[in-house]
């Protein structure tokens, strides 16, 4: 897919700006902007987290583009996403995806459509340090 004005995908090592992620997307037309925020949880799978290490394959930002630019020509819409790589802890955002539309039902449907696009498609791990000490990693 070639890179398409109407899409904002980053792969950072630093806090993600959501505002920043919103303000792309929203316009005087759109009466609906639907925001998701992965936030770093302190459980999973009954264990105990304190901590998530993310890493990303080197095209992980291509992938992240894909996916925003396939949701904005599937729904006409502008499409927004960011997703943290490095260390993080409970409470951090991991990710955060925003769709801005004339009406609510097309953008909360655009937004969870790029999110679940996300998780399956862009190459982009995570290291779970378990309150007990141990590590797992998750999606490999």
């Amino acid at each position: 897919m070639t890179p398409d004005r109407s899409v904002f995908a980053r792969i950072s090592d630093q806090p993600l700006d959501s505002a920043a992620i919103e303000a792309f997307v929203l316009d005087s037309e759109h009466g609906a902007l639907v925001t998701f925020r992965g936030v770093v949880r302190d459980h999973d799978h009954g264990l105990a987290v304190s901590a998530l290490d993310y890493q990303a394959h080197p095209d992980a930002e291509r992938f992240l583009e894909d996916c925003c630019a396939t949701i904005a020509a599937e729904t006409g819409l502008a499409v927004a996403a960011a997703h943290r790589v490095g260390s993080l802890v409970v409470g951090d955002v991991a990710l955060v995806a925003a769709v801005a539309a004339p009406h609510r039902a097309e953008a909360f449907a655009a937004c969870g459509a790029l999110v679940d696009l996300i998780k399956t498609n862009v190459p982009i791990w995570k290291r779970q340090h378990l309150a007990d000490g141990a590590t797992e990693w998750v999606g490999l």
